[in-house]
C-alpha cells in the first residue's frame, strides 16, 4: 500500500506519505524535498536501537551526513533540559540554517524534536518519521510541537509544519500490545468527529490485533480528516479545536496520573466520561456513550481512573490551554458524527464536575 495525503496548511504544503516498508523507501522520500545536508535524526532509547542505524544507512546513501540524538523514552523526555541539551548539541556540532532534524520515533519524540526545529536558528527543516500508531494518526500531522510543565502538559510550543511525515504501518509489528492500543484511542475520537463510514470501521475492531490487520485504513481516515482541518484551521483559532474532543478531561486525568496513563488511554478515559456527561445533559443522543464505550472496551482501554475528581486532577483541569477569559472550551458530541462547542466559565465547570464525578465513585 501507498497513499499520498497533501497536507494545505496556510504555512506549507507538504506530503504525508503511508507506505507500508516505508523505511525502506526512506532515502527516496527525503530525496524529494531535501538536498544533501546534515541531519539530526532525534529518536528515543526505545525505538533507536530497532531503527536508527537503518535510518542512518538510507540517509547516508543519499549523502546525508547524519548525527543521531537520543533521548530518554518516555513523557518526562518533554522538558526544558532535554529540548536545551538537544539545541546544545546541534551547535556543538555547527549544525546551519540549511540543516535538518528528523524525528523518528513517537508522540514525545515528535513533538522534543519538532520544537527544537522550530527554534534552533529561527527554524531549520523537519522532517516527521512516526514510529507508534498514536504519532502515526495524530501527533506527527499538523505541525503541533510541545514540551511539557509541572503546571500541565503541552504548555511551551510551536506551530512548526514538517516539510514530509512518513508513516509505515509495518513498524507497528514492533510495539507492545498497550502502546498499539493507546493509539486507538485518538483513532475512536477522530472517527466519532467523524461519522459514517470511518465510525463504522471502528465498530469492527473487537481485538488488538484486529487494530493492526486494519491499520492501514484507520491510519488513512484519521490522517486525511486530520489534514482537512489543518488546512482549514492550521492556528486552532477555532475549527482545529474540535480536534480536543475528550483532550480537556484527558489531558487533566493523564497530568494527574503522573505518568501511569498513557496519553491515548488518557483520552479514552476522557471521551468516554464528557459523552457520559453531556448525555445526561440531554446535549448528546442517548446511546451515543454506549457506542463509544463498547469500542474503547473491545481492545482494553480503560473508561475511568482512581484520579478521575482528585485535587490533582482539577488543578491540572484549571491549567487548560483553552481557558479563554475564564470561559473553558469543551467539545462534545450532539450525535456520532456531529461535534458541537460548548463553552462555560471554568468555576462552575469545575463545580458540575466536582458533583457529578462524586456522584459517579459514591
Amino acid at each position: 500500500m501507498e497513499k499520498t495525503i497533501i497536507v494545505n496548511a496556510k504555512s506549507k504544503t507538504y506530503n504525508i506519505e503511508i507506505i507500508d516498508h516505508g523505511l525502506k523507501k526512506l532515502r527516496e522520500k527525503v530525496q524529494t524535498v531535501w538536498s544533501p545536508r546534515k541531519v539530526a535524526v532525534i529518536t528515543d532509547e526505545n525505538v533507536g536501537p530497532l531503527y536508527a542505524n537503518q535510518v542512518q544507512r538510507q540517509l547516508n546513501a543519499g549523502g546525508f551526513v547524519v548525527e543521531v540524538l537520543t533521548v530518554p523514552a518516555g513523557e518526562s523526555s518533554k522538558s526544558w533540559m532535554n529540548l536545551e541539551k538537544i539545541i546544545q548539541q546541534l551547535a556543538e556540532k555547527h549544525f546551519g540554517r540549511q540543516d535538518g532534524i528528523l524525528a523518528l520515533g513517537g508522540g514525545v519524540v515528535g513533538d522534543l524534536a519538532g520544537l527544537a526545529a522550530s527554534i534552533y536558528l529561527r527554524g531549520i527543516a523537519l522532517i516527521q518519521l512516526p514510529t507508534s500508531l498514536l504519532a502515526q494518526v495524530d501527533s506527527s500531522v499538523g505541525g503541533k510541537t510541545a514540551i511539557d510543565l509541572a503546571a500541565g502538559k503541552n504548555l511551551v510550543g510551536t506551530f512548526y509544519q514538517p516539510d514530509l511525515v512518513l508513516i509505515d504501518p509495518t513498524v507497528l509489528l514492533t510495539l507492545k500490545s498497550r502502546c498499539l492500543v493507546e493509539g486507538y484511542g485518538e483513532i475512536v475520537k477522530c472517527a466519532a468527529l467523524v461519522g459514517g463510514d470511518f465510525w463504522q470501521l471502528t465498530g469492527q475492531i473487537k481485538s488488538p490485533q484486529a487494530i493492526m490487520r486494519n491499520a492501514n485504513a484507520l491510519i488513512e481516515a484519521s490522517v486525511r480528516f486530520k489534514a482537512q482541518i489543518v488546512a482549514a484551521d492550521e492556528t486552532e483559532t477555532r475549527r482545529r479545536q474540535l480536534l480536543n474532543l475528550g483532550h480537556t478531561l484527558g489531558h487533566a486525568v493523564e497530568q494527574a496520573a503522573g505518568g501511569r496513563l498513557f496519553h491515548g488511554e488518557a483520552v479514552a478515559i476522557g471521551l468516554y466520561q464528557l459523552s457520559r456527561l453531556f448525555e445526561q445533559k440531554k446535549l448528546t443522543a442517548v446511546g451515543v456513550t454506549e457506542q463509544i464505550s463498547t469500542r474503547l472496551q473491545a481492545v482494553g482501554l480503560p473508561l475511568s481512573d482512581d484520579e478521575l475528581g482528585t485535587t490533582d486532577f482539577y488543578r491540572a483541569l484549571k491549567h487548560d490551554k483553552k481557558i479563554k477569559q475564564q470561559q473553558l472550551t469543551m467539545i462534545y458530541l450532539k450525535k456520532i458524527g456531529q461535534p458541537e462547542f460548548y463553552c462555560y466559565p471554568i468555576k462552575q465547570v469545575i463545580g458540575w464536575l466536582q458533583q457529578e464525578l462524586s456522584q459517579k465513585k459514591s
